[in-house]
């Protein structure tokens, strides 16, 4: 039997402005095409916003809305005997963080007519309230597992 080998966790240098790791790895996930720098000033103009808009610390808005955004479960499709269950399983926490900020980046890009700084800041302040599309989101797919609870002894 293979053994598996133990994931090392990468640390991750914390951001210049707000000194966070949480902040350094929204930047990383909005970049593409390996633009930083614009990456960083779509990140820190929705913390602009947010804190121009509520009395709380931008940062602590930043935690309490991804906590709110991170999906607790999900479904897998599993296979047994030519017939596919959609089997509940539990996420681990950096999958759990990697879905949560996919999800708001796709809501954010799915707003229309406004600046993508901006849309972030919305989804942010929407998810901190606990509505938006990516509670919407997360609440589906929790539902989805609460669902098929049934298959929960497929799990592997």
């Amino acid at each position: 039997m293979a053994r598996r080998r133990k994931a090392v966790r990468k640390t991750l240098a914390p951001d210049p402005t707000y000194n966070s790791e949480l902040v350094s790895k929204v930047i990383n996930f909005t970049m593409r095409c390996g633009k930083k720098s614009t990456a960083e000033r779509i990140v820190y103009g929705a913390l602009g916003m947010i804190a121009e808009k509520k009395t709380d610390d931008p940062i602590e808005v930043l935690i309490k809305a991804i906590d709110n955004m991170k999906p607790r479960v999900e479904v897998k499709s599993r296979r047994v005997g030519g017939t596919t269950y959609q089997v509940p399983v539990e996420i681990n926490r950096d999958r759990q963080l990697a879905l949560a900020l996919r999800w708001m980046l796709a809501a954010s890009k799915a707003r229309r007519g406004v600046t993508m700084g901006k849309a972030m800041a919305l989804e942010l302040m929407d998810a901190f309230d606990g509505q938006g599309a990516v509670i919407r989101k997360r609440d589906d797919t929790h539902r989805m597992a609460q669902a098929n609870k049934a298959f929960a002894h497929y799990a592997w």
